[in-house]
Parts: C-alpha cells; structure tokens; sequence
C-alpha cells in the first residue's frame, strides 16, 4: 500500500509588535528552507504586502491575493503564484486586507477561514514541505486565522529594550487558540533578531530571554546586517541579494534549525 504524501508543515511567524524582523525573517527563512531543496508556500496576510513586495512581486501583479482567498474563498489555484525562486510560491497580500477583520467578524467561521483554505485537498498537488505565514503587527483576527491554521508558531524578537513586553500578551493569545481552536499548535521557537555582539544591550536582551524562555529560544540568532537591511529594496532574499553575508549564512542557519525539528519533532510548550 502506498504511503501517503507528508502534509505541508504549516508555521505562522508572529509578533504583535512592528519592526523586529518579521516579514524578514519570513522571506529569507522561505529561501534558506528552498536552499535545503523544499517546496515552500509563503502566505502573505499582512495589509502592508512587505513580504510580496520582498519576493518581487509587483503590485500591480496582484490580481488576486490572500483577501480573496480569506474573504471571497477565493480557490489555492487562483491565488499562488511563482516567485524568481523556483522552490517558493507566494499568495500575496495588497491594502484590500486592511478591512478584512471587519469583513469577517459576523461570520460564524470567522477564526477557521485560513484554516479552511490551506487544509482543502487541492493544495496536496503543489507538493509544499512548508507553509509560511507572514501576520500583520497585530493580534487581530487575521493573526488569529494563521494560528488556528498553524502547526507551530515562530515569533521574531528584536534585541532591544522592551523587546519582552508585549510576548506575554502574544503567549497568552496562543494559549487561548490551543484551547479553542486548535489543541494541537505548539512554539516552534524565538529567534531573536538584530543581534549585536558588540553590544551590552543584546547581551542582556539574550540572558533574559533564555532565562525566562529556556529551551524556546532558538540556538540561530539573526545579527544587525546591513545586507540584510539592502535586500528588500532590490525585491530579493539576502541569501539570493549576497549569499556569502552574514545574514545569509544566519537564515540558513535558522533554516536548517527548523527542519532538523521536523526530523525530531518539538514538543514545546508556551
């Protein structure tokens, strides 16, 4: 009897708070996990599109995004689209998303329509090792869709004052998606983001971290990298824009870190 066909591993990345690194983390992990010779899908459902604009795709390509998928129930089929990497596909996200939240909230499913999208068996056909969602700076009910979608939650943290504050917030919302919606969603990590070695400030942003977060903190850390910064503006990954940078080298790093789990799960708990 044939086995069957692995499903996609589905991973939000996540943090309510702006500028740590998100959508940058998302891209460039998407093609350090393409460089490991998976198929991914990157979802993007941030109102800003900064991930599909990072993959190079044009606004104007847009015809149809991840608003339609979520809010029209839009097919897989009418929605992905290549990338310039042969291994990522992307669903792209434009400003039609900013009125999502309110588009959907009288509907009794309102929580289970990403979910819904991404488990329907069409998607089986692509082949994705790895679903990718990119969440807008908040915990809204789109974040809400990627985690009752997920299987693990992958959340940036910057290496900077205040960077804790706000995780609580983000832990306790997963905590309430697993006993609601989706018992079975589970931390693939913190990877921490902005790194200075040279600096006291990360150092002690580290400590704490690993003290209060023990073993969910990630091995990879993601330095200050002024490459990393450049890359978006020529629509390309740092690992495609300079591959020899270290930024490059951190995201495969990271890359490699999580696909060693999906070979021995994680069983972490927030």
């Amino acid at each position: 009897m044939p086995k069957p066909e692995a499903k996609p591993h589905i991973l939000a990345l996540a943090n309510q708070k702006g500028g740590v690194g998100k959508t940058t983390t998302a891209i460039n992990l998407a093609a350090g996990l393409a460089e490991l010779g998976k198929r991914v899908l990157l979802v993007d459902i941030d109102p800003q599109g900064n991930s599909s604009t990072g993959m190079g795709i044009r606004p104007d390509d847009r015809k149809r995004t991840s608003y339609d998928l979520i809010v029209d129930g839009a097919s897989i089929q009418d929605v992905v689209m290549p990338t310039s990497m042969e291994q990522i596909s992307i669903i792209p996200a434009n400003a039609d998303l900013s009125s999502a939240d309110l588009e959907i909230v009288s509907n009794e499913r309102r929580s289970y329509l990403l979910h819904d999208a991404l488990h329907r068996p069409e998607i089986d056909g692509y082949g994705f090792d790895y679903i990718l969602i990119d969440c807008p700076p908040a915990l809204s009910l789109l974040t809400i869709n990627a985690l009752v979608a997920s299987d693990s939650v992958l959340v940036p943290l910057q290496c900077e004052f205040f960077a804790l504050e706000g995780l609580s917030q983000l832990m306790l919302t997963i905590r309430d998606v697993r006993r609601s919606a989706n018992p079975d969603l589970r931390i693939e990590g913190i990877v921490l983001t902005m790194h200075d070695r040279r600096n006291r400030l990360t150092a002690q942003v580290e400590a704490d971290a690993r003290a209060n977060m023990g073993e969910l903190v990630m091995r990879t850390t993601i330095p200050r990298n002024v490459r990393i910064s450049e890359a978006p503006s020529h629509a390309l990954p740092v690992l495609s824009y300079d591959p020899a940078s270290k930024g490059a080298e951190a995201y495969r790093a990271l890359a490699r870190e999580i696909a060693d789990r999906r070979k021995t799960p994680a069983t972490a708990e927030a």
